[in-house]
């Protein structure tokens, strides 16, 4: 996965949004205001943050071994860094940078959910 496809996935959900509050290089991707991707788009090999189930956080990790490891700087049972520079499959990056989005919409008050299922 290509760093500006990358940007272009995380852009295509629904009310994302890319944001740099911490260095004009650290793209935050989030959905009403709350992170759900975060990358150096410029760092080789190029990682992705993401949100993740506890369960499945350990499970990536023990299959993936070196290509999926805890969330560096982010809370260890809940985030992976996925290195998405072509080792592992571009639907796998897909489905994780997808499965993050959805956590971090199922953890939004109802109110703000229904109103990203409008079209």
């Amino acid at each position: 996965m290509t760093p500006q496809e990358l940007r272009t996935f995380c852009l295509s959900f629904n009310a994302a949004v890319e944001d740099f509050p911490f260095t004009p290089e650290t793209s935050v991707f989030k959905v009403l205001g709350k992170l759900f991707a975060l990358t150096r788009l410029d760092a080789h090999p190029l990682t992705v943050n993401l949100k993740c189930d506890p369960d499945d956080a350990v499970r990536l990790r023990g299959e993936h071994e070196g290509m999926i490891i805890p969330g560096y700087h982010m809370n260890k049972r809940h985030w992976n860094t996925v290195t998405a520079d072509g080792e592992l499959p571009d639907q796998l990056v897909r489905e994780l940078i997808e499965d993050s989005y959805d956590l971090v919409v199922a953890g939004l008050p109802k109110a703000e959910r229904l109103r990203l299922d409008r079209p």
